[in-house]
């Protein structure tokens, strides 16, 4: 492969910037800035020059042995002062030597997937670890990338290979010293993967929540306070207000970390009938948003109701209520009640997120949901006995494919590893 090279770090103007070699060519590129590199892992200060001689900046140079580094390769991380000019220099001299080509987009986590460093969860999981936001967001990638989902699919997927090594061992080995009536023990691994599995898929919609953000709708009929509410909430003028009713006619999203947990709320146009067909498109708008909202706050007025359809967690507050012993009253002029509103919304998200699985992207449902369906199948094709032994294997292999490709591994050998250390065969 080729010896690829990137700048690391974001680009633009910064104290200290990261370029990174990896691949066969790597330690000989730094040798060709350097000199001489340091020996793995102990790094060095380095001047980088230029093939004329010429210094291009002082540097911390920085080696990984094969096998010993984030993609697996042979890695030279070079660590520049951050300037345009610098990383520019240092970048069209690494272009210039044999062998070496600037990285593609993903391409060290491509590497490292193929060498066997990280698992597909994993790449998943880096992605979301730079993309968090809040500290919830930020823990449940750790978690992802650190392997947790990765092991708890090998230990479903060695179950299930155990199954099925079962299974084949009494279809073609039925002379050899194997056992053969294998179902009890196969039922029971069946039992315990389809256990673990539905329970992960029951952590799933909290998890993707999660990971995307949880979305929080303001309703309420116009002029009640929605966006005076919005910007008090937001600590800053997002949303215009004004005393004329219908102000808002489209749908005002403003991002926020409540407890560690990410939060869109979002300032809806004010539900009411209108002749203005602007202000009409805007309510609509209002409605079916509010509904596909994961929370609801709704904002009443004296003897005034909103015909809307409320879930259990949804917040009913009594508006522009500037009196601090009304409990349900909240006013985001005044800031009455705004801060038991705030720890409100946030128990409802704390309470969805505490039992979140570790599955959070439809592509982990699809293959759980799949792998789980079929191992209802191979269970209904036990119960016909032993002449139903070569449908179930067939099945529950397909199972072990849709669990294995969470992970990006699938590996026909190990059914036969598992045959021949489990049992006396061609002794």
């Amino acid at each position: 492969m080729d010896t690829i090279f990137a700048l690391a770090t974001a680009a633009g103007k910064s104290g200290v910037a990261v370029i990174r070699i990896s691949g066969s060519q790597a330690f000989e590129a730094a040798r060709a800035l350097c000199g001489d590199v340091p020996p793995p892992r102990l790094a060095s200060l380095r001047q980088l020059k230029d093939g004329s001689g010429a210094v291009l900046d002082e540097a911390l140079v920085l080696t990984f042995a094969p096998g010993h580094s984030f993609t697996g390769e042979a890695v030279v991380e070079l660590q520049t002062h951050g300037s345009l000019a610098v990383i520019g220099a240092v970048l069209r001299v690494l272009s210039t030597l044999p062998g070496l080509r600037a990285a593609e987009a993903g391409e060290f986590t491509h590497r490292a997937l193929d060498n066997g460093r990280l698992d597909l969860t994993q790449v998943e999981a880096l992605a979301d670890l730079i993309e968090a936001e809040t500290e919830a967001q930020r823990q449940q990638a750790q978690r992802l990338f650190a392997g947790a989902f990765g092991f708890k699919v090998d230990v479903w997927r060695k179950d299930l290979i155990r199954a099925a090594s079962l299974l084949e061992a009494v279809i073609d080995f039925a002379d050899e010293d194997v056992p053969v009536d294998v179902t009890p023990e196969v039922m029971d691994l069946l039992q315990r993967v389809a256990h673990s599995v539905g329970q992960e898929l029951q952590g799933f919609s909290g998890a993707e929540r999660l990971r995307h953000g949880f979305e929080v709708a303001i309703v309420g009929a116009p002029n009640v306070g929605k966006s005076t509410l919005l910007n008090a909430l937001a600590g800053r003028d997002a949303a215009i207000t004004s005393e004329i009713a219908g102000t808002t006619r489209d749908v005002i999203e403003v991002r926020m970390d409540l407890g560690g947990v990410p939060v869109t709320l979002l300032d809806t146009a004010g539900i009411r009938d209108s002749d203005d067909i602007i202000e009409k498109i805007g309510v609509t708008r209002a409605i079916e948003r509010a509904m596909k909202a994961d929370l609801r706050i709704v904002l009443l007025e004296a003897d005034h109701d909103l015909e809307l359809e409320l879930c259990p967690d949804d917040i009913v507050l009594n508006a522009k209520s500037d009196f601090p012993g009304d409990p349900s009253g909240i006013s985001g002029k005044t800031g009455n009640g705004v801060n038991t509103l705030i720890q409100r919304v946030t128990d409802v998200f704390s309470a969805r997120v505490a039992g979140v699985g570790l599955a959070s992207r439809e592509r982990h449902r699809v293959a759980m949901s799949g792998a789980l369906s079929q191992i209802e199948v191979v269970r209904g094709e036990l119960s016909k006995g032993t002449d139903a032994y070569d449908l179930a294997a067939d099945d529950l292999r397909v199972a072990i494919r849709r669990l294995e490709s969470l992970i990006g591994r699938v590996d026909v050998e190990n059914m036969l590893d598992e045959i021949f250390s489990s049992f006396c065969i061609g002794k």
